[in-house]
């Protein structure tokens, strides 16, 4: 009689096969091809940009902006005069440099903006953009609230003008692949999506050094502050709330906004979704970053997106280092994507060896159940079926020049992106939901009709 395996010893071998697996040799993706910057190009085929906000995330989005072909940087705007500096030493001396940003939306030279803002000030920008006859890239999350969301698809679709929302991984070769195979039925019925991101460490969670020389005389603090209720300048406090705004609801949305709606773009981008969660259920505290801070530093959600849609469950720690990953869960196996690579676990869905249920059989029909089993389903000698996994490899799904090169395309095309207002919007509220729900410690839904969150 043929050993038969426990459940176990099943699992025991199944584990060792995926390890194994995931050390075999990787397909590696090309990277989308991008031009080399034309230095001869012809003025007027040149796309001519200004941008708002040239802090962390700016200056990097600056810097790989003026390296792509035929794109050009022609104007700066910040509401703090050292990032005057910051852009003309990127660019250039001759790059003029202002703190009102509506200069930029008068400049007839300029096609369109890059805004890398704070949260609570991108609504006003996005709509003032697009109303002004520009089309504009404006980093993650679209929105600092569902009402702002509402108001800047409105404003995009009554304009038609081009908004990409800066989610990079939209863009990469490695997510397009992951989009390919699940469309393909590759994991059968789609159980379950799991994505998890941690960091650990004080930079990480936003507890970022203000620029020493910050002060009324070379910054903008009521401007910065915009609707906001205002509070008056402090040289201890208020260059914190300058640097670390990520941490207050006032003005960010906390780990949702940084780091969940990563996490749900590119999920949505490869699973095909463009719509809001139904339903979202969300857990956290401020356990490690006890340091004034108004919005969680752990934070986890469950999200169901509709019946027949499997649910949906994703976590976010500051207090620990974990990978950033997705493990999509099907009927016939596991893919797993991280930043740099695409992985299947393949999985039969079927018994691999009679059911230890019949343990509990007498041993007459037990051993009746077992010569049927084997009869059933052993394979023939030699014909016994490989299932074998795959790996692909490819570059970092965080590269943002392949996403601005598809923003500027859109830009010289007349022809709108991939994460467009409405994808951008539907990607946000995930995360408004996720934080409505932390603070009203219940589970929320999405109402189209009346275009808000309910508890």
């Amino acid at each position: 009689m043929k050993n038969d395996l426990t459940r176990r010893e099943f699992l025991q071998r199944s584990a060792g096969a995926a390890g194994a697996l995931a050390a075999s040799p990787a397909i590696f993706l090309e990277p989308e091809h991008i031009p080399l910057p034309l230095q001869s190009m012809a003025p007027s085929d040149r796309v001519r940009f200004g941008i708002i906000g040239i802090g962390m995330q700016g200056s990097g989005l600056l810097r790989d902006a003026i390296q792509l072909p035929g794109v050009e940087c022609v104007a700066a705007c910040d509401l703090y005069d050292g990032r005057h500096t910051l852009a003309q030493e990127i660019v250039g001396s001759k790059i003029p440099a202002t703190r009102r940003y509506k200069d930029l939306l008068d400049n007839k030279e300029i096609d369109c903006l890059i805004a890398a803002v704070p949260d609570h000030w991108h609504r006003q920008v996005v709509v003032d953009a697009v109303s002004a006859g520009k089309d504009i890239y404006c980093e993650k999350p679209m929105s600092h609230s569902a009402a702002d969301g509402v108001a800047m698809v409105a404003a995009a679709k009554k304009t038609g003008r081009v908004v990409q929302i800066g989610s990079q991984r939209v863009s990469s070769v490695l997510c397009a692949k992951a989009k390919e195979l699940l469309s393909s039925g590759i994991l059968g019925t789609l159980t379950l999506v799991e994505g998890s991101l941690g960091r650990n460490d004080p930079t990480g969670a936003w507890e970022y050094p203000p620029p020493p020389d910050l002060s009324l005389s070379n910054f903008d603090w009521d401007t910065w502050q915009g609707e906001v209720p205002k509070r008056p300048w402090d040289p201890d406090t208020s260059p914190k709330y300058f640097a670390r705004w990520r941490c207050w609801k006032e003005y960010g949305t906390g780990v949702a906004g940084d780091l969940l709606v990563h996490l749900v773009s590119g999920m949505n981008y490869m699973l095909g979704w463009n719509e809001p969660p139904k339903r979202a259920m969300a857990l956290g505290d401020i356990l490690r970053f006890k340091d004034g801070r108004n919005m969680p530093d752990v934070h986890a959600t469950l999200f169901d997106y509709g019946q027949g849609r499997a649910p949906v469950y994703l976590r976010l720690n500051l207090g620990c280092d974990t990978p950033e990953i997705y493990r999509f869960q099907g009927s016939k196996g596991i893919l797993e994507v991280t930043e740099y690579t695409i992985t299947y676990f393949p999985q039969s869905g079927e018994d691999e060896s009679p059911s230890y249920y019949t343990s509990g059989y007498p041993h007459a029909l037990r051993e009746a159940y077992l010569k049927k089993w084997h009869e059933e389903h052993d394979p023939k000698p030699g014909k016994e079926p490989v299932t074998e996994g795959f790996s692909y490899r490819g570059a970092s799904w965080d590269e943002e020049k392949p996403h601005l090169w598809r923003f500027f395309q859109g830009v010289k095309n007349h022809q709108q992106v991939t994460e467009d207002a409405v994808f951008g919007h539907h990607a946000a509220l995930a995360c408004h939901m996720a934080n409505e729900s932390y603070f009203r410690k219940a589970a929320v839904t999405w109402d189209a009709a009346t275009n808000t969150i309910k508890s």
